[in-house]
């Protein structure tokens, strides 16, 4: 049985996590995001 997960939601729940753990590194995640965003907004 597959489960399907949407990549964006999953990537905004890692990202937040990660930003409430560790908030020094806020602007590294939104630029990783941003960059993953983008490059799966050109593949599909």
């Amino acid at each position: 049985m597959f489960v399907g997960v949407s990549l964006q939601p999953l990537l905004a729940l890692i990202a937040g996590i990660l930003i409430l753990i560790f908030p020094r590194v806020l602007n590294y995640i939104i630029g990783i995001y941003l960059i993953v965003y983008g490059i799966l907004g050109f593949v599909h």
